[in-house]
Formats: C-alpha cells, structure tokens, sequence
C-alpha cells in the first residue's frame, strides 16, 4: 500500500522528506528539494539538487534534553533532616565508674574518693555499689560524677553557580532551539546539587589526608568519617591507605583531618619511629569510636569475603551498645553479593514499603510517596552509587556497609536549599555585572551524630 507507514524508517522518510523521492520532496526546476532535515541513517544527502543548495539542509534536534547520567542522592535522602538549633551538644563521655565500653567494666581497683578516670574504668567488683547496713556517708560509699564533654558543629555551606548569556537565552528560543533554557539548565544544576550533597556523605576517609586537600573540611562530613575509629585510623595509617599519594612520615599529624571530629579527635600513637612504612600505630578506645569491623588489616591480602556472619555480628554488636540499626546503606554490588548468599541458603530478602517523612509530614502509605526496598532481618537495604570499597589492592573488591541508627545521626540544616537567580531578564545586568543571568543553588547545613557506638561500618570486603 502506497504511502503507508509500517517502520521508524517509514515515518522518519514520510517526516523529514527522503528515501525514493517521497514524502514533502517538491520537485522544481532546478531539481528535487527535500525537507529540512538530513537522514538520520545515511552519510550523504540523497536528494538531487543543483549546486548550493545543500545549506538548505539542516539536522533538526529534539527539544527535550534526557540525562544519560545516574544521578540518585540516596544517602542524603535517607537522612533526618533537623533544624539547626545550637553550635554543639553536650554528652556523656565515661560513666562514674565502669568506663565507657557498652557493658559495664569490671577489674581490680577499688573505688575511693580520689581515683583516677583510668582506674574507674575498672573498679573492683565488691565496691561498684554494695555498701554495708548503716554505711558511713564518705567511707563506706564516696561521691561520684560522670564525664562529660562537649561536641561542636559548624554549619557547611554547599553552593553552586551557574550563568547564561542573554543572546544564548534567546537564540535557545528560536531555530531549532530547546526552548527555556534557563528551566533545562536549573533541572540540571538542581541535580547536580543535591548529587554532589550526598556524594559528599559517603566522602571516603583517604580523602581526608590526601594531596591538596585542605578545604575538605568545608564539605559535610562524611559518614566515613563519622562512622570510624581510632583502631582503624591506626590500621588504615599503618598499612598506607592514607598515603597513595603521600608519603608516611610517621606522624599524627598527617591524619589530624581525618581524626578530628566535631571540636574532639580520635587518639592515633605512633609506636617507634624509622623509615617511610616501617611505623607502626595504635587506636587509643574511646566514646567517639563507632563499631568497625575491618579484618586482620587493610592490605590486598586481608580482604575478606562477605559472609552472613559478619553482617550479623555487627547487627549484634550494635544492639549490644544500645544502638538500633534503622538503614543499611551499600553498593550495588555488595547488595547483589548479599543476594547470592541468601539465595545459596533458599533463604531470600524481604521486600518492605518505606514511607518517607519531612519536616514531620508523613506520607500516605499506598500512594506514590512510598517506594519498596530490600530488606535483612527488617532493616531496608538503601543502594548508594556512589559507595567506595576501603582497603588495598584486590580487583574484585565490593562496596562498604554502612549499618546506621538514624535516630541520633541527621543532617542538621540552617538553610535549606534555596535557588536565587539574577540579571538582564530581572532588569538588573549590574548585580552579575554581564549581560545575562546568574543562578545559584545554595544549602547550609552539617551531619551530627549523637551516639558513634550506635553506628557500625564493614569494610575491606571482596565478592567470593
């Protein structure tokens, strides 16, 4: 049947005007004069024309702009969002006797009115408490207090700017142009800003220290970071995760930004000194260490393979400290090795509906504000693109685990995100001092977590 319109081929030639002579092809004097439009398929022009006629030919392309970029926020959207309240908290570093371990500590030093914080942390058994009838106030029981510290918080600025001239602005608005450009590039900038948050979430610890990267104190503060310990400090110190890129002097110092935390830092000791690697560290325990399951150590040959035993026992440890893991958050590759153990067992993930929450708005549950995720033992499993693997070496390395109890860790915000745009098209080309506009997306905010031993991480971590 003539004319009639079967393929993509078929419409493309009955549209843009090619391919037997047909479609909007006008035949006139001088030849046969196709539509605008050069076949998508071929290399030359397969109109006959005369001479000079091939500018009339013109690619057309089509208004909509798609990303071909993943561009998901995950960690950031799993955070609470809070308002910023005050420059700090104050929390509970040891308890009066008993240390500051999850459970409580016992040892061989009795508890009297001047010990030490080192000898409290393991008091003799028989004077934790237990006092004789008609005790003497100061003899038979002495005064006791708790420490306390302080932790700080400085809200981070993230901003992002961007412009257009005037004259692109309104040749995007005729020809074969996209229209507003100033909406498509705003989508896009908002993206990029949101992406760019949540990449800083999941910043890896060796960013911390490496070259040229004195201003990383102006991102958020990473997960990583937060969810961290002095013994791993140590063990990423001493088996040169750090220094890629750096040489190991030996020194505290080179590690100073990545065990700094809220005005406190995690205490590394260096135990001898020699040549470049041959220093040797430890990680001084204390309340802001979260739990941290790294192995036997960071080097290519102490990654391990990922086993249900390890994702329960740091479930476990949690709980024990008091946490209550509320997300799991990882690669996809670790999700898919995860699958593959349980599927080896006949034993599958959970599926459950989360539904989000802001600013104490809940959504409805069976509406399309809800998604459903994996997930184990009742945790959801959130996927995070971005996810780094820590340690040396070993191609088939998989991603981190990060195993969170959101209700003490949130982002804290002083501002939410605002978009200002400015210039030609708002009369006022003097405030960007160019005839055009200016865009700008800004947030203010910082991650604070108020319990660290409710946090755990796995990492160093290899498929089997």
């Amino acid at each position: 049947m003539t004319g009639y319109i079967r393929t993509m081929k078929d419409l493309e030639a009955a549209t843009y005007g090619y391919g037997g002579n047909t479609g909007n092809a006008l035949l006139k004097a001088g030849g046969v004069v196709g539509g605008f439009g050069t076949p998508h398929d071929a290399a030359t022009n397969p109109f006959t024309a005369a001479g000079g006629l091939g500018d009339l030919y013109n690619v057309l392309y089509g208004q909509k702009v798609w990303s071909m970029l993943n561009q998901e926020v995950n960690p950031l959207a799993m955070l609470a969002k809070r308002p910023y309240t005050s420059s700090g908290w104050r929390v509970l570093k040891s308890r009066p006797i008993g240390g500051s371990g999850a459970a409580f500590a016992t040892g061989s030093n009795a508890v009297t009115a001047n010990i030490s914080s080192a000898n409290a942390a393991t008091p003799r058994a028989d004077t934790i408490g237990g006092v004789p009838e008609n005790a003497v106030i100061g003899t038979d029981m002495v005064a006791l207090a708790p420490e306390y510290t302080k932790l700080y918080v400085s809200p981070k600025t993230v901003a992002h700017l961007f412009e257009f001239s005037e004259l692109g602005m309104e040749l995007a608005a005729i020809d074969d142009g996209v229209g507003d450009i100033r909406a498509i590039v705003r989508e896009d900038m908002g993206k990029l800003h949101a992406e760019v948050q949540s990449k800083m979430l999941v910043m890896p610890l060796e960013k911390y220290n490496e070259n040229n990267t004195t201003g990383i104190e102006k991102n958020y503060t990473s997960l990583y970071k937060i969810v961290s310990s002095a013994a791993e400090l140590a063990m990423m110190q001493e088996d040169n995760v750090f220094y890629n890129s750096k040489n190991n002097d030996g020194t505290f110092a080179q590690i100073a930004d990545a065990a700094t935390i809220f005005g406190s830092e995690r205490t590394v000791t260096v135990g001898n000194t020699g040549n470049t690697g041959a220093f040797t560290y430890t990680g001084v325990a204390s309340f802001l260490d979260a739990e941290v399951d790294f192995g036997a150590g960071y080097l290519s040959g102490d990654c391990r393979v990922l086993t249900l035993s390890l994702l329960n026992d740091m479930i476990r440890r949690l709980r024990q400290n008091g946490g209550n893991p509320k997300v799991i958050i990882t690669g996809y590759d670790t999700i898919q090795a995860l699958s593959d153990l349980l599927q080896s067992q006949e034993r599958f993930m959970d599926r459950k509906e989360i539904v989000p929450t802001h600013n104490g708005v809940r959504g409805v549950k069976g509406q399309e504000v809800g998604f459903r995720v994996a997930t184990y033992y009742d945790i959801p499993i959130i996927p995070a693109k971005d996810m780094p693997s820590t340690g040396l070496g070993t191609s088939n390395r998989i991603s981190d685990i990060l195993i969170l109890d959101t209700d003490h860790l949130w982002l804290s915000v002083m501002k939410p995100t605002q978009y200002f745009e400015d210039g030609i098209t708002s009369g006022n080309p003097f405030g960007v001092g160019k005839l055009g506009n200016q865009g700008m997306y800004r947030t203010m905010g910082e991650t604070c977590c108020s319990f660290f031993k409710g946090q755990g991480k796995i990492t160093n971590l290899k498929s089997a």
